[in-house]
């Protein structure tokens, strides 16, 4: 079989996606599920008592994937009858002769397409699932690692109070344990189309069983059953609603705002020199100034989370635009945005496991920088400090402010670091403290409970979350991307 019909081919999937995903998409995995698809269907008729042989399912069963010949056989009834599934009808019965007149039988084209898209959706789904699990898990042992780590808080991007790295990052953490939330109740709440016909009224099926209704609705539970959902859709039209394909394309889009906000906060924290990405040694940043670090995974995962929003409007698009029981301007347009969609969410996990498997921090930039800050923040703890020595709080104020402001414009104007706290030291005022003063700065005392409040959050959020997916955390390996 080529790579042609083995892997979804675009410039995304080709060269940054996992074969799993890819190949899910493929043409090969497609025809295979339309065949499994009639295949299932022929045994649930036999079952009812319509007379299809032995003989036309072995013949079904042997013959569930495509050969070369059998694409080549497909592409020339394709091009003769310019109806996909018809030349995959046709085709599939120059391999089975024995079902070649019951293949299809009662079914309308949506019965294969639609239903195979509902297999693919929930394949996909769970291929994401358990790479969200991996990013979670190496993200959740960072922020453990780092769960004291005292950095610059930042509100409007201005120097706020002190935070840790490891409480910043269950920020991300808490938002990707919505995400996988939000997947999980997708692949959860998926239904099956069914065997519903041409306009969703079961009247072919009805005409096949002598209008026996309780066959039908028996054939159209087994077909379900076969096909591994637990339920289908009660009612649909040709097609299953194509709300369905927005709401799990929701889901995804809320992924990439969850993944842009993180690579966007790595971006600018790079910027900041505090953390980085992993950066290999042979590297190039410029191919212009040698000496760039680019964040450029970041950038990829911002850049494609972007099309993922994007690619959820066209589905509400869509969804909206149907008409009555079912319009084909919807087909060309879902046959790119589905898997367009999964396989951006699996570039985009992909690469968020290759950033959290190699993070650098910088901790004596991070000091620096609080160094730099930190004196002023300090001035609320130096008047109490003060006031409990015996002085007057609205005097301290007044002194505090003073010297805060000459500081300031030292550091603003004339670009020196701040002396605040050597001014307090040389200010006589403030001679009863002189000794507290390198304790009130201390940085460890102005991150509040952040460690703690990691410690509780990976204990009684993340790893009940993760639980579940112990055993597919031990076989996912380290992520390598084609940079």
């Amino acid at each position: 079989m080529s790579d042609a019909q083995d892997v979804y081919q675009t410039p995304l999937s080709s060269r940054y996606a996992s074969q799993e995903m890819a190949h899910l998409f493929s043409p090969a995995m497609r025809f295979h599920t339309w065949r499994k698809l009639w295949l299932n269907l022929a045994i649930a008729e036999q079952e009812l008592g319509l007379p299809i042989s032995d003989e036309a399912i072995e013949q079904m069963k042997a013959h569930l994937y495509l050969d070369e010949a059998q694409f080549a056989v497909a592409a020339e009834e394709e091009k003769k009858r310019r109806h996909d599934v018809m030349a995959h009808v046709h085709t599939f019965g120059t391999v089975a002769p024995a079902a070649a007149g019951i293949i299809h039988l009662g079914a309308t084209s949506c019965y294969v397409t639609d239903n195979a898209d509902l297999i693919f959706i929930r394949e996909a789904l769970q291929i994401l699932l358990k790479k969200l699990a991996a990013v979670i898990e190496r993200l959740s042992n960072f922020a453990s690692q780092h769960r004291a780590l005292p950095a610059l808080g930042f509100t409007h991007f201005q120097p706020a109070q002190l935070t840790t790295v490891g409480k910043r990052c269950t920020l991300w953490l808490q938002e990707l344990l919505w995400d996988l939330r939000n997947l999980t109740r997708a692949r959860d709440d998926l239904g099956f189309r069914g065997v519903k016909g041409t306009t969703g009224t079961q009247a072919s099926f009805l005409t096949l069983f002598n209008g026996d209704h309780d066959k039908v609705l028996a054939l159209d539970k087994r077909v379900t059953e076969l096909c591994g959902f637990s339920y289908a859709y009660p009612v649909s039209s040709q097609t299953y609603s194509r709300k369905i394909d927005a709401d799990v394309l929701g889901a995804l889009a809320s992924f990439g705002s969850t993944a842009h906000k993180l690579s966007t906060d790595l971006r600018l924290l790079a910027n900041l020199k505090e953390v980085e990405e992993p950066f290999e040694a042979g590297q190039i940043g410029s191919s212009a100034m040698a000496y760039k670090r680019n964040p450029m995974r970041n950038e990829r995962v911002c850049s494609l989370a972007r099309h993922l929003w994007a690619l959820q409007q066209n589905a509400l698009t869509t969804a909206g635009t149907q008409w009555f029981e079912r319009t084909l301007d919807d087909s060309a347009n879902r046959r790119i945005t589905l898997p367009e969609a999964f396989l951006t969410a699996d570039v985009i996990l992909k690469t968020l496991q290759n950033i959290s498997e190699g993070m650098v921090v910088y901790p004596k930039v991070m000091a620096r920088r609080i160094a730099q800050e930190l004196p002023f923040m300090a001035t609320e703890n130096i008047i109490m400090a003060i006031v409990k020595a015996g002085g007057d709080r609205q005097e301290a104020h007044e002194k505090i402010r003073v010297l805060s402001h000459q500081a300031a414009k030292l550091v603003k104007e004339e670009g020196l670091e701040n002396d605040l706290i050597e001014r307090v030291r040389k200010d006589p005022y403030f001679a009863p403290i002189a000794g507290q003063l390198d304790g009130l700065l201390d940085p460890s005392t102005f991150i509040g409970r952040a460690p703690e409040q990691v410690d509780a959050f990976l204990e009684e959020w993340v790893k009940p979350a993760l639980e579940p997916w112990q055993t597919e955390l031990k076989r996912v390996e380290k992520a390598e991307l084609n940079v």
